[in-house]
C-alpha cells in the first residue's frame, strides 16, 4: 500500500523533474505546473490528509492563478517583445549597397546586395558589378538603385 508520504514525494520528485525540462527547454511553460506540483507535495508531507482530501485540488486551482501570472512576467522580463526582424521594401529608400550582377534599364534581372539580402534591382542607367548603389525607391521585392558618386580628393 502506497503511503501519503510516498505520494508527497513522488509529487515534490516530479515537479523537480519538470523544472529541469523547464530548464534545458525554456518556452515549454513547465514552470507553473512544477511548482504547483511541488508546493501541494510539499503540504502533503507536512499535513499528510491534505492530499486525498478535496482541498487539494482547491489548493492547486488556487496557486494556478497567481503562479500563471507571475511566470508570464518572469518571461516578459526575461525575453521583452521585440519589433519584427522582416525588412520591408519602403524600409530601403537611402539604404546603401552594392551591385552584385550588372544592373539593366527596364529590366529586374539586375542584382543589388544591401546589408546580407539579395535585391532584384532596376535602375535608369547600365550599373556594373562592384559599383555602390543607393536606394531611391522600392516596389515590391525589387528596388530602383543609383550609383552612388565617388567623391574626389578634396
Amino acid at each position: 500500500m502506497v503511503t501519503e508520504a510516498e505520494v508527497a514525494i513522488a509529487l515534490v520528485l516530479a515537479g523537480v523533474v519538470l523544472l529541469v525540462i523547464e530548464a534545458l527547454s525554456p518556452g515549454a511553460f513547465l514552470l507553473v505546473p512544477a511548482t504547483i506540483v511541488i508546493i501541494i507535495g510539499i503540504l502533503g508531507l507536512i499535513y499528510p490528509g491534505l492530499l486525498f482530501s478535496y482541498w487539494s485540488p482547491i489548493i492547486a486551482v488556487v496557486l494556478f492563478v497567481p503562479m500563471t501570472y507571475v511566470t508570464i512576467k518572469l518571461y516578459q522580463r526575461l525575453a521583452p517583445p521585440a519589433p519584427p526582424q522582416t525588412t520591408v521594401a519602403t524600409s530601403l529608400v537611402g539604404q546603401k549597397g552594392v551591385v552584385t550582377k550588372t544592373v539593366q534599364p527596364n529590366s529586374l534581372t539586375g542584382k543589388v546586395r544591401i546589408d546580407h539580402d539579395i535585391w532584384s534591382a532596376t535602375s535608369g542607367k547600365e550599373i556594373a558589378e562592384g559599383t555602390k548603389v543607393v536606394v531611391k525607391s522600392s516596389e515590391g521585392v525589387h528596388v530602383t538603385v543609383e550609383e552612388v558618386p565617388e567623391r574626389g580628393p578634396q
